[in-house]
């Protein structure tokens, strides 16, 4: 008998001579500006917890108060009997935050993205779609059996040509972007994308991932930072990054998230966020509500750590938020940059294809509130040593 899956074998093998196979780390501590990875005590410049919240003494709390009220799990899905006034309190409070008329949550953003997608276009109708989308937006717009239709990143100018060009040809259309690109940290231009959707007519949908308690009035997100509220028909968020928790959330347009609770297939066919995921994402809201200390501290952290490693003599791209690319070029290197970065005491994953495109490989830092100036300093004397060591910088 054949080995049937002797080539997935090959495969592996192939990832492994090219320097593309994923060794993943064990963290074995909370998050927080320093982790126990493998064994080790070393500075965290990996995680999405940008504010500190994953292990914050308030959300420790309403989890475990949740449970002692609610128990673990919802036991359903939300449309059957699984929704919560846990829920319920989570998307009324949610709206509040981010000053709109509904919200909806699921289960992650990624779910988020594949149940809205498919809900709001479908055969005949048109994506038009940033190139450089999330796996997510991707996933969901392949989902929906519309044509996708992809416009050069950030260019608007390329927006409407693809529009313009493909006028008339479809029953429905929607224009979808991330709002921070996660892999170079740049920024969506929404107010001019704004611009275009509402000349033609189209409907608008934004993934603010790692915009959500980044961006914005405390916060608030990349529709708040460029004073869109109300204008915007889909946000889709996520509570897996500056939350500190796990689930997602679309905010939006009313109508648009009564359509998702008839027709958002996670909504309807995966059982609810559990328990303490909905609490902890409840108190993370609250934190968030009373104070920008938490957002103000991110921002300086970064300034400063993007501003010591231009000053050393690195590449970190076109990022404009928190998140650092250090740009490498090369996978093997990356990974050879990431290792002795792991040896020195510091936690800093590399990306590569297919992750990032081939050619452009890195190592992405990302910075949070809870790293303190001496955290900082520790992280950049480590890249500088790793980096000269290397030849990256002189």
């Amino acid at each position: 008998m054949t080995d049937r899956i002797a080539w997935i074998k090959e495969e592996l093998a192939g990832l492994k001579e090219t320097g593309l196979f994923n060794r993943i780390r064990t963290i074995e501590s909370p998050q927080g500006a320093w982790l126990m990875v493998d064994g080790r005590h070393v500075l965290n410049f990996c995680s999405n917890n940008y504010l500190g919240l994953a292990s914050h003494p308030r959300v420790v709390e309403a989890v475990q108060n949740a449970i002692r009220q609610y128990g673990v799990g919802p036991g359903a899905v939300r449309s059957i009997a699984g929704t919560m006034r846990l829920h319920l309190d989570l998307e009324s409070r949610l709206a509040d935050f981010k000053h709109v008329d509904s919200t909806i949550t699921f289960q992650s953003g990624f779910s988020a993205n594949i149940a809205t997608i498919p809900a709001l276009v479908g055969k005949g109708d048109v994506i038009y779609s940033d190139e450089l989308n999330h796996a997510s937006i991707i996933d969901g717009s392949r989902l929906s059996g519309a044509e996708i239709l992809r416009y050069k990143h950030v260019d608007v100018a390329d927006l409407e040509r693809v529009i313009q060009e493909t006028a008339g040809k479809y029953r429905r259309a929607i224009i979808i972007t991330d709002g921070v690109f996660s892999m170079d940290g740049d920024i969506a231009p929404l107010d001019e994308i704004y611009k275009v959707s509402s000349k033609y007519d189209i409907l608008l949908m934004v993934d603010d991932a790692h915009g959500e308690g980044v961006l914005g009035e405390a916060g608030r997100g990349i529709v708040d930072h460029f004073k869109l509220n109300g204008k915007v028909d889909v946000e889709i968020g996520t509570f897996s990054k500056a939350f500190g928790v796990m689930g997602g959330a679309v905010a939006g347009n009313p109508l648009v998230v009564d359509w998702l609770r008839q027709r958002g297939r996670p909504f309807l066919f995966s059982s609810a966020m559990t328990v303490p995921d909905t609490a902890a994402c409840i108190a993370s809201i609250e934190l968030l509500t009373e104070s920008t200390e938490l957002v103000d501290r991110l921002w300086d952290n970064a300034r400063y750590f993007k501003a010591e490693m231009k000053r050393l003599g690195f590449d970190t791209g076109v990022s404009t938020t928190p998140i650092t690319p250090v740009m490498l070029g090369e996978a093997p290197l990356a990974q050879e940059f990431s290792r002795k970065l792991y040896d020195s005491g510091v936690f800093a994953m590399p990306l590569g294809f297919p992750t990032v495109p081939k050619g452009k490989a890195r190592i992405r830092v990302m910075i949070s509130a809870t790293h303190s100036k001496a955290d900082l300093n520790k992280g950049l004397e480590a890249f500088s040593n790793v980096g000269k060591e290397l030849g990256v910088i002189a």
